[in-house]
């Protein structure tokens, strides 16, 4: 690990300050940034803590509720208010990594999650265009049962680690954020980025540029909400493919939907087609069958990965399934 610098400001214009620089990384629970700087994936000249910040809030009034960038995934998960109306951000974030490890990782980490690709985290593989544009993609013809099938390029083909944000983004969560042109609200759909020629940025953050904090808004669609996560293991695996779907039905039928994949793209991948084609039809598991093959119409699969189009679709129907049982 290369030595840095460290400073815990107490003030967010002193963090966004300092956080300009190129070789600054900030760090909040540290779950992943430690990993990194051990692996000498990152190597930063300095370490900004977060955990001064007063971002640690989860305040619920006038139908929204705004969690701050600082709360714990633990403390989230178990919050009455999510539990309630915004179900399937529980079952995600209990679904994701170790009781331990969700102790310490907070909500603004979990939205700016690295990828997982071994090649990436291993410095000893020269090719990668996350970790040195222009070198190569190692997983393009190399081993990649857990990478993307939707939303790559002929640069990267990474898949997206986090169980929180595809729930968020069937949620139709907004992003807060404070740099130095000010304040921002960001719809989660437009937070992250796709690899295209530039695999290296993740998302649209600035340099120096914070998450404060995600607003949600209560509504039936979000009340009747499910995650679904298929993976190697009960605990601690990232998923293979997982959805999270939101229904509002009228009667039996579909009113409104929201449905996102994780797992098998490149950010968390939301899925008009499939919500629209659900509009107006039957909560039967033939209506969702049919809408959910619309979703992987344009995946690109390796030798490895290709179960995950069919896994796709089926985690697609087990949700709609779930969540058609709630409403």
């Amino acid at each position: 690990m290369k030595a840095f610098d460290y400073a815990k400001p107490s003030a967010d214009a002193e963090a966004i300050r300092a956080g300009q620089a190129a070789s600054a990384r900030f760090i909040a629970g540290g779950t992943l940034l430690v990993d990194l700087l051990r692996l000498d994936v990152e190597r930063p000249d300095l370490v900004i803590d977060l955990n001064g910040l007063p971002y640690t809030g989860l305040d619920v009034g006038a139908g929204q509720l705004r969690i701050g960038a600082l709360v714990r995934n633990s403390d989230l998960a178990a919050h009455p208010e999510v539990i309630a109306s915004f179900p399937a951000l529980s079952q995600a974030l209990l679904s994701g990594a170790s009781p331990q490890i969700r102790n310490m990782a907070t909500l603004g980490g979990n939205l700016l999650q690295r990828t997982r690709c071994p090649y990436f985290r291993d410095v000893a593989v020269d090719a990668c265009n996350k970790r040195k544009p222009g070198s190569g993609c190692a997983a393009i013809g190399g081993y990649s049962r857990m990478h993307a099938v939707l939303g790559v390029s002929d640069q990267c083909i990474a898949a997206h680690p986090s169980d929180m944000c595809v729930a968020l983004l069937a949620l139709d969560a907004q992003v807060h954020t404070r740099g130095a042109r000010g304040e921002r609200v960001l719809s989660l759909a437009d937070f992250h980025t796709l690899p295209g020629a530039h695999p290296e940025r993740e998302s649209v953050l600035e340099p120096g540029e914070l998450v404060t904090g995600i607003s949600l808004t209560q509504s039936e669609l979000a009340k009747h909400s499910v995650y679904v996560k298929a993976r190697d293991r009960a605990s601690y695996a990232f998923a293979l493919a997982s959805a999270a779907v939101a229904l509002e039905l009228d009667g039996n039928q579909v009113r409104q939907a929201r449905v996102a994949l994780g797992g098998v793209s490149s950010k968390p991948w939301r899925c008009p087609e499939v919500e629209q084609a659900l509009i107006g039809k039957p909560a039967t598991p033939e209506s969702f069958t049919a809408a959910a093959a619309l979703a992987m119409r344009d995946a690109k699969a390796t030798a490895d990965n290709g179960f995950k189009v069919e896994l796709a679709r089926r985690v697609i129907v087990r949700a709609l399934s779930l969540a058609s049982r709630r409403t």
